[in-house]
This record gives C-alpha cells, sequence and structure tokens, in this order.
C-alpha cells in the first residue's frame, strides 16, 4: 500500500467470525488492488482479524455503538466518517444500516452495500419495517452488492433496486486449500477412522443455522448404518443445546462436535456427505468448499444452494424438515458410487465458478469503478 492509497472504511455488525467475515478475510488477503482497509464492528468483536495480520481496528475494542437507538447511533456514526474522510464506504448487512442513512442525505464519500443475507429474525420473510427501510437507504448506495440470485431478486422487486446500481458478485473460495489430504492426527482426536462413515457440516451453531434439525435427521439415519457419524464443525451461543440434544435422541458417540477449527479443509475430505439443516442461506461458502472437496451435498431447499450445486445434486436440496434431510442421507449412505459420482461433478463446477481470483477481481473491479469516478 502507497502513503495515498485510496481508504476503505468496512463497516460490520460484528468481526465474529461468520460466512461473511470469512470472505472478508480471503478477500483481504488475495487483493492486490492497494487499498488501505479500515474495520469497525459494532458490537466492538474483532476475533476475525486474528486471522489478518496488519489490519487493526478503527478503535478499541471498548468503543461500540449500541443499537436499538437509531438517530443517537447515525448522528455517532456521521461524526466518524466526518472526522475520518474514507474515500469509500463499505457497509454489510442489516447491522450496518446506521451507516448508510448517516452518509445518505449529505453524503461524506461513496458507498456500497453488501447484502449478504438474514439472520434469524427474518429467516422465514422480511421484516416490513425493515424492508421499508431497506428501499429508503440502499437507494443512496453507488453499489448494492449480492451473491446469489434470490438476493438479487429481492433486491430488484423488494427494495426496488435499479439496474445499474446492483451487482451479483458470487462468492469464491481459495480451491486449492482444499486439494490435500485429512490431518490423521485430527481425525484421530476426534475419533474418526477409515472405517467411519462421515455425514459432516461446517457452521457457526446459530439459532438460524438450525443444527438440531440435522441431530434430529441424523437421529432417523443411525440405526440402519451402524458405521455412521455425524460431525460438527463450529461453535456458537448454540453448542450446549445441541450437545444435550444429541446425547438425548443419538447413540452415545455417534454425534461429534469438534469446536472451530482455522484449517476446515483438514478434515472436510474425510466426510462422505456434506449436510446443510439452515432456516436460511443464500450462498455459503461451506458449501463450495464441500463442492471443492469432491462431495455430494445434502441441504435444505433455501438461498442458492440448488443453483450452486449440479444437476445430479440438486435432487437432494430439498424441503425444510428432518424427515427429507434423513431420506436424502441415507439414499446417498447406501449408494456411495452415486455420491462419488455427484462429487466428482460438484467439484468440476466449483472450480469452474467459485474460484478466489475470480471474486477478488470482481470486487476490485467495481470499488476502483466508483473511486475512479
Amino acid at each position: 500500500m502507497t502513503k495515498n492509497s485510496p481508504r476503505i472504511l468496512h463497516i460490520f455488525s460484528s468481526l465474529e467470525l461468520g460466512g461473511t467475515q470469512r470472505r472478508f478475510v480471503d478477500y483481504i488477503k488475495g487483493s492486490e488492488a492497494g487499498f488501505t482497509h479500515l474495520v469497525y464492528a459494532m458490537d466492538g468483536r474483532y476475533d476475525a482479524l486474528k486471522l489478518l495480520p496488519g489490519v487493526e481496528p478503527l478503535f478499541n475494542t471498548q468503543t461500540v455503538i449500541k443499537k436499538g437507538q437509531t438517530l443517537k447511533a447515525v448522528k455517532a456514526c456521521r461524526k466518524i466518517l466526518k472526522d475520518l474522510r474514507p474515500d469509500l464506504l463499505i457497509s454489510y448487512n442489516w447491522g450496518a444500516i446506521e451507516w448508510i442513512l448517516a452518509n445518505s442525505l449529505f453524503s461524506v464519500c461513496p458507498m456500497v452495500h453488501v447484502q449478504d443475507g438474514f439472520a434469524e429474525d427474518e429467516q422465514s420473510a422480511e421484516l416490513s419495517s425493515r424492508r421499508f427501510l431497506r428501499s429508503f437507504a440502499y437507494r443512496f448506495c453507488n453499489k448494492t452488492i449480492v451473491p446469489s440470485k434470490t438476493l438479487e431478486t429481492l433486491a430488484r422487486k423488494s427494495w426496488h433496486i435499479k439496474k445499474n446500481k446492483l451487482a451479483f458478485i458470487p462468492n469464491g473460495v481459495d480451491l486449492k486449500r482444499f486439494d490435500g489430504a485429512t490431518d490423521p492426527e485430527m481425525l484421530a482426536r476426534f475419533g474418526i477412522t477409515d472405517a467411519d462413515k462421515i455425514i459432516g457440516t461446517v457452521a457457526g451453531l446459530r439459532p438460524e443455522k438450525n443444527i438440531g434439525r440435522l441431530i434430529e435427521a441424523f437421529s432417523l439415519v443411525e440405526d440402519s448404518e451402524p458405521t455412521a457419524k455425524l460431525v460438527i464443525v463450529g461453535d456458537g451461543v448454540g453448542v450446549a443445546a445441541l450437545k444435550m440434544l444429541a446425547q438425548r435422541v443419538c447413540s452415545a458417540g455417534r454425534v461429534i462436535f469438534t469446536g472451530n477449527i482455522s484449517n476446515p479443509e483438514k478434515i472436510i475430505p474425510a466426510f462422505n456427505i456434506f449436510a446443510l439443516s439452515s432456516d436460511t442461506e443464500q450462498m455459503p461458502l461451506s458449501v463450495i468448499e464441500a463442492m471443492a472437496c469432491s462431495l455430494p451435498v445434502v441441504s435444505t431447499d433455501v438461498g442458492d444452494i440448488r443453483l450452486m450445486v449440479t444437476d445430479e445434486n440438486a435432487a437432494y436440496i430439498s424441503g425444510r424438515e428432518a424427515q427429507p434431510l434423513a431420506s436424502n442421507l441415507a439414499h446417498l449412505l447406501a449408494h456411495p458410487q452415486e455420491a462419488q459420482k455427484i462429487g466428482a461433478a460438484n467439484r468440476e463446477k466449483a472450480f469452474r465458478n467459485y474460484a478466489l481470483d475470480r471474486m477478488i477481481t470482481q470486487y476490485d473491479t467495481l470499488y476502483k469503478s466508483i473511486l475512479k469516478a
């Protein structure tokens, strides 16, 4: 970065590690555009910055702008923007709406909004009050970026964003990371053997991920597959309740909680099937990672997942209940050759459509065009 490189201010509701934050980390690491990146988390949590040496929080972790007091928060955001005067403001999801409002009517700098999806309180439907505010606020953004076709349609029809202010940029993953083998020591630590048939997932253990649904589905499968195990990679507020559920409905030792793993590429290739049980998703990075590892995907039918996987896999993206998940898991466990064929096709599609460098180029090109204008 040069002394006069454009300064981009990124605003998150939280930098607690999740899909949006992981993509941000990968973008910063891979971009060669020469931007200076400043980061602010509304809740003062900066967990994801542990993966970004050299990138510091804009303020210390005690500097928090409280949610729920919108006018007060907007004023605080406005003051920071006027003092800092970044060259570009980038906000992420609903949690950063105050910053868009602060920069709307009397703009300090150009701005981009990235909408990845919705939290638990909007998993079944968008709240009308938020829909109204989004349709008002997002029109002031130079661009609104969405990673899924589902969101692209919603942005046009619900938020009335004009085509020239909307950008569809699919998520990308460093696919080469998933070319390697598993870590035998890691597998041994979690009691995973070559004889096991592994149904695995990678997710933050938050309510909208509904891992309880996956545990319930596994309980319907385990009796007919005595070597099957469910491996849950991730951590979060729901872990204690999920462990209690697993103890209650599944056999002892059949559900494994690994906690967060910084290098999931060392365990995902050990899976036979990748499973997702979310109530809401858009274009999850974990599905791309699973595809890169030549895995078939069994999932609830949410967001763009059906479009992400190959046509052969699409039949196993269905419903939003435990029973169809269980039926699809049982079928692929009983037909390993079909599962392997689907997995190979998924890997080919991942490398064709979801490479990280392609995504980074699209983001850099868009940011440069806005800065230039």
